[in-house]
């Protein structure tokens, strides 16, 4: 990758502001292989040079991924004058690091959201070119019949006109099992009420070929590395 500043490396890392890392540089606390550095526009490629803060490596990765169980009562923004988002659950060393939702959640729903700072994966997964399946767990009133299942593999014309893409439908205890290959507005309670069966409770468990990580409850997250490639590469 292109050679960074040092004092952008050290911030990149969501630990330090770009001050402390000044600070950091200025004293002598940092290196490049084994020579100390005072300059904070010294470059060097944080993939390939060794950097180390009093003695520690330094772990820089240019893009971060994050998995959240968004729990209700958040909306999937970055900033809101009048709700809480899901960037007030982050630690304050990942509010540096630029993240966005990557895809939206409903206020009152559940489940795997993913925060980045990966402009271009974030678009790949929200496209409907690239049809990345999302799946949700809907809990219903009533039972999920074959009817139902027929209506969502043929795609729903809901009531103002909006054409559906077929989708999956899968009868689960207590509801049933919504994959979409698109995203449309409020898509699943609006596919589900068309059918007769509002939805009580949603929750996404997965993006692709990834699943929400079992036991992260909800407001919990965890930061993703390898596993990211399983979201795109999913058939």
């Amino acid at each position: 990758m292109p050679t960074l500043r040092l004092d952008r490396i050290i911030a990149g890392t969501g630990l330090y502001s770009r001050s402390e890392a000044s600070v950091l540089i200025k004293t002598g606390r940092v290196m490049i292989g084994d020579r100390v550095v005072t300059v904070n526009s010294e470059k060097c490629d944080p993939e390939t040079d060794c950097v180390t803060i009093d003695g520690v490596d330094l772990l820089y990765r240019k893009y971060r991924y994050i998995m959240m169980n968004k729990p209700c009562g958040y909306v999937s923004s970055t900033n809101d004058r009048r709700e809480k988002t899901v960037m007030d659950l982050l630690d304050d060393k990942y509010k540096k690091l630029g993240l966005f939702p990557a895809g939206r959640l409903d206020k009152d729903a559940e489940g795997f959201l993913l925060l980045t700072n990966d402009g271009e994966f974030a678009h790949s997964i929200t496209s409907p070119v690239r049809k990345v399946s999302k799946k949700y767990f809907v809990e219903i009133n009533g039972d999920i019949t074959s009817a139902d299942v027929a209506a969502f593999a043929d795609g729903l014309e809901l009531g103002d006109g909006t054409i559906c893409r077929p989708a999956i439908l899968e009868p689960a205890p207590g509801g049933g099992y919504v994959t979409l290959y698109e995203g449309k507005y409020h898509q699943v309670k609006r596919m589900m009420s068309a059918i007769g069966k509002p939805v009580k409770y949603l929750c996404r468990v997965a993006i692709g070929g990834l699943a929400l990580r079992e036991g992260l409850t909800p407001g919990e997250y965890c930061e993703l590395f390898d596993e990211i490639n399983l979201i795109l590469n999913h058939k």
